[in-house]
């Protein structure tokens, strides 16, 4: 099953993935440069206990990866989490209005 999910993290901001095999241990591979810095922005309470929320936002059993590809960038423009404010993908690029 392949699926596109939403990563939530104690820092309030998200990352869009997409999975190719349904993996429910995978939580995509953002910048971890980026999210440590805000991690360590966080409260030692919070860094020392944190959730992190993950959804599946969609999945398909016979999708392409050019299809599962463009969903993903669909999503991401949607929850703009490629605005470094909301989120933790940098692609693509984010253009403010």
């Amino acid at each position: 099953m392949k699926q596109i999910y939403k990563i939530t993290y104690p820092t309030g901001k998200i990352y869009i993935g997409k999975d190719s095999i349904g993996s429910y241990r995978y939580y995509g591979s953002p910048n971890m440069h980026i999210v440590n810095a805000d991690f360590a922005q966080l409260p030692a309470s919070v860094r020392k206990d944190y959730t992190i929320r993950k959804q599946i936002l969609w999945e398909s059993a016979d999708c392409s990866e050019a299809e599962l590809s463009v969903k993903e960038i669909e999503f991401i423009r949607e929850y703009q989490a490629n605005n470094p404010n909301i989120g933790y993908n940098r692609w693509p690029k984010f253009k403010a209005v």
